[in-house]
């Protein structure tokens, strides 16, 4: 497997690394590339594959990034790999500028208003939405009453304008990216298959520079 690791890691590493990966976010994003620009298969479906990670980056089913990619991916004959590579694209760096223009875009296309000093009241919302999952989960086993108005409200004011408008700027950073990969990937290829090229060709003439006092001998 190409992103396989050698060393297995506890479930905090795991989280300390998703906020802040060793070496920081620099060393990661370089290891991301190196890892892409290997991949053995064309510039093309390479490039198409980083497009459709970068799009699912911009849709708000965060913890399923990987599966939007892959089937994006699939849809327009990208490399699955490379998708999934793609969605480092979304980060904790970037989830802010992401999700802010995600919102602002969809309230615009739906006709409605996004409030950019309503901080507390957006992320509330969030935490309003996952304890109505809560109450209403523990109201399957316990039969309290079920109600689902936070949530209604998140889907409304948060989720779906989210997911309404992250497809433009996801479309258009892909493409974006898609474009600028493609050359870059074609011209590592050719510069790796030519060290390769170079390498065989050298040990090609040290085995004929050894065979040939043999052959004279004989």
């Amino acid at each position: 497997m190409v992103f396989k690791r050698r060393d297995r890691r506890t479930p905090v590493q795991i989280a300390s690394e998703f906020v802040y990966p060793r070496g920081g976010w620099t060393r990661a994003f370089h290891y991301v590339k190196h890892r892409v620009r290997r991949l053995p298969d064309s510039p093309e479906r390479i490039a198409r594959g980083i497009g459709a990670g970068v799009f699912a980056a911009f849709t708000p089913f965060y913890g399923v990034h990987f599966v939007i990619a892959a089937l994006a991916a699939r849809m327009i004959n990208g490399n699955i790999l490379a998708a999934l590579s793609g969605t480092f694209f979304g980060n904790p760096l970037t989830y802010v500028p992401i999700g802010v223009i995600s919102l602002k875009s969809g309230h615009f296309l739906l006709g409605t208003e996004f409030d950019d000093g309503d901080k507390r009241s957006f992320l509330g919302k969030f935490a309003d939405a996952a304890g109505d999952l809560k109450d209403n989960t523990v109201a399957l086993f316990t039969g309290r009453e079920v109600n689902w108005h936070d949530l209604g409200v998140f889907f409304d004011e948060v989720f779906y304008p989210y997911m309404i408008g992250g497809i433009i700027p996801g479309l258009v950073t892909g493409a974006i990216c898609y474009y600028l990969s493609v050359p870059v990937i074609r011209a590592y290829q050719q510069r790796r298959r030519a060290r390769i090229k170079a390498k065989f060709d050298a040990i090609r003439k040290k085995a004929e520079a050894e065979a040939d006092p043999l052959s004279k001998a004989d």
